[in-house]
């Protein structure tokens, strides 16, 4: 859907995202774009939660209970749960991941073995604020409740690799923005390994054959989490990782209190990720920290703003960030918000999250700028966001000078939360 015309007018838009999500809906969940992705990604199914829940609530709640059905005992959400019928049509595929192999993954569908940012609190919080009827709301809450516990239990008690209370990834797929900038220096850190991977045109180096490399040793140590705590050779601490798990962890304490839970515990685990964040990723900006290399990574990035979905972040920092955003960001691109800061030697507009804008990070900070009263910023993501689509279609990102759309057509997240704004 790259036609200029015909976007300009809200209920076409709107009509033209449903026909997206309509599309890319299999009957029990939606894939991010038909053809290229053809399985359920985590973050792009609570996205796409978030901009169903004022629309189609029912199939909102469908599309987070089918991710729900590929969770690990160890309370692991994986961040692919495969469609059988095309499961090695997407490489790596379930052959490379052998979750069947593994006492702790599912019995009835199979999934990769890595996880994503834990956005899935947050989508269960939109669907229970905006439910038609609140009885079928709460029962929703109850029934994902479990598996929202199991999951930041497992973030806190698997993944806290340096100790001090942040949730380590140990993937660069984990993150969300698969090929940033700030995965370089800790993947140059492994060994150059040839698997022929199949590169797309936007994919120039190795690193791609080190992201197989890196799962392959994660499956081959049977998915162990002391593994990774004493061997696995890739470990960052991710600020936007750990903001999201922070605003799930305050979305856990609202909905503990609508079902009569203590929200005490989740509140205290939002301060603890805080005090953490400002700790040891904050130097002047948050950057992404190496627990291999024990140093951060300084490269600055969007990710780097993830911590701003915190309401409680001190509002001196708030100040920086905000400074930060609007000069090295927003200022230089017509089109914002850029993966990666523009003047950066690592900026590149073409490759994907090393340069080109995308509507679920612009939403994000969209939801931090709400969450800080900011409204001049928060009206103009939201303009800017709607430009884009407006202009290029529901594209996986863009190109943040032309505003030319990049990567898949008819994108999930891009739909779906091109609905929210719309709704706001």
């Amino acid at each position: 859907m790259d036609v200029r015309s015909g976007l300009d007018d809200d209920a076409t838009l709107e009509r033209a995202a449903l026909d997206v999500l309509d599309a890319n809906w299999t009957g029990s969940a939606t894939v991010p774009a038909v053809g290229r992705y053809p399985h359920q990604w985590s973050w792009d199914s609570a996205f796409v939660a978030i901009g169903l829940a004022r629309r189609r609530w029912s199939r909102a709640c469908a599309e987070l209970l089918s991710l729900f059905a590929g969770q690990w005992s160890t309370g692991m959400l994986p961040h692919i749960v495969f469609d059988r019928a095309t499961g090695e049509s997407y490489y790596p595929g379930p052959s490379l991941w052998r979750s069947a192999a593994c006492a702790a993954a599912p019995r009835r569908v199979v999934t990769s073995g890595l996880t994503q940012p834990p956005m899935q609190a947050c989508a269960v919080w939109w669907i229970w604020r905006y439910a038609p009827d609140r009885d079928e709301a709460l029962g929703f809450v109850r029934r994902a409740w479990p598996s929202l516990i199991a999951q930041h239990h497992y973030l806190a008690s698997a993944r806290d690799l340096g100790g001090a209370g942040l949730a380590a990834i140990i993937h660069p797929w984990e993150s969300g923005l698969d090929d940033s900038p700030a995965w370089d220096a800790p993947l140059a850190a492994l060994p150059l390994v040839r698997y022929a991977y199949a590169l797309e045109a936007w994919q120039t180096d190795s690193n791609h054959d080190r992201y197989v490399w890196l799962a392959m040793r994660y499956r081959d140590a049977g998915y162990d989490p002391g593994y990774l705590r004493d061997e696995h050779p890739f470990a960052v601490e991710d600020p936007l990782f750990n903001g999201i798990w922070l605003s799930s962890c305050m979305a856990l304490a609202e909905l503990a209190g609508a079902i009569g839970a203590d929200p005490a515990p989740f509140e205290e685990a939002a301060d603890r990720i805080r005090a953490a964040l400002l700790g040891r990723l904050w130097n002047g900006a948050f950057y992404a920290r190496d627990l291999r290399a024990g140093s951060l990574i300084p490269v600055c990035t969007v990710g780097g703003f993830g911590p701003l979905l915190d309401p409680g972040m001190p509002g001196q920092v708030v100040d920086v960030l905000v400074q930060l955003l609007e000069s090295r960001f927003l200022g230089p691109s017509g089109y914002p918000v850029p993966s990666c800061e523009v003047r950066a030697l690592e900026f590149d507009r073409s490759t994907y999250w090393r340069g080109p804008s995308w509507v679920n990070t612009n939403w994000l900070l969209w939801q931090a700028a709400e969450v800080h009263g900011l409204d001049a910023l928060r009206s103009l993501l939201a303009a800017s966001t709607l430009r884009l689509v407006r202009q290029a279609g529901f594209r996986e990102c863009f190109d943040p000078f032309d505003g030319m759309g990049r990567g898949c057509r008819d994108f999930s997240w891009s739909a779906a939360l091109t609905l929210d704004l719309l709704a706001r």
